[in-house]
């Protein structure tokens, strides 16, 4: 694996470690309006990710099956999707405005199942990464190294507000600077660690590439609708969201495009 592939796998965790310093320069916790906006803003990047750089390519990739070229996109979707769903109701978490967890019942505290959540979130993210990097590895995947560094760069663009959004408000709740910037970094190593599994993996199945791109795509909508959404839509003046989310989209498409 080279130094590109290595940079490129690590790039949205240097995003999220980036917005996890900002506790170290904010003194105030990020008001609700901005991280309405903020989280709409990385759910429209996770959609326009999930159509231009995964969906489209899966598809692209099986024109040989003609009329049926969707099949492989839609089968790996629906796997992605179920996989999330199955994390979601297993893993104990919460999410950064609710007031109930969800998943398993658990004790655990609640500053460890709000990095949950993130690192739920996150899975996605690093597997998508991992995914595409090593279409780019195997050289058979018709994915290019411009292509694989807009996705990693889309993702640790709206890693940046994410590692805020976690780092803020644990410092909020009582814990030291230091604590809380460890924490929103940990939240984001899960992408580094999925995406090198990821690499591994399909590095043996480069076949059903199509199929992994799709997964990835799926697993990442599933967040975005299943918790982005929800939180950016959360309370009165949500238009921001909206916009934010219209925002994140056409960034990650300008990206898409220009690079790939």
């Amino acid at each position: 694996m080279g130094l590109s592939v290595t940079f490129g796998i690590l790039i949205p965790f240097i995003g999220t470690s980036l917005g996890a310093a900002f506790v170290f320069f904010m003194k105030k916790q990020l008001g609700r309006s901005v991280q309405r906006a903020l989280t709409g803003f990385a759910a429209g990047i996770m959609t326009a990710a999930s159509v231009w750089s995964l969906l489209i390519p899966a598809i692209e990739q099986s024109s040989s099956m003609g009329a049926l070229s969707f099949v492989p996109a839609v089968t790996g979707f629906w796997i992605g999707t179920l996989f999330l769903l199955i994390l979601d109701k297993t893993i104990p978490h919460l999410h950064m405005f609710a007031d109930k967890a969800e998943g398993h019942k658990s004790k655990l505290a609640k500053t460890t199942m709000l990095l949950l959540a993130v690192t739920l979130h996150n899975i996605p993210e690093g597997m998508a990464v991992g995914v595409i990097y090593a279409g780019l590895i195997s050289g058979s995947a018709e994915i290019s190294a411009g292509s694989a560094l807009a996705l990693a760069l889309g993702i640790a663009i709206q890693n940046v507000p994410e590692g805020a959004i976690i780092s803020m408000p644990l410092h909020a709740e009582g814990k030291s600077k230091t604590f809380s910037f460890f924490g929103g970094v940990l939240s984001g190593a899960v992408e580094p660690i999925g995406a090198l599994i990821t690499i591994l993996v399909s590095g043996l199945m480069v076949p059903v590439m199509p199929y992994l791109l799709s997964f990835a795509a799926g697993a990442m909508i599933y967040v975005v609708v299943e918790e982005l959404i929800p939180e950016m839509s959360e309370g009165e003046h949500s238009n921001i969201g909206v916009l934010m989310f219209a925002l994140g989209f056409t960034v990650m498409m300008i990206l898409d495009i220009t690079l790939g």
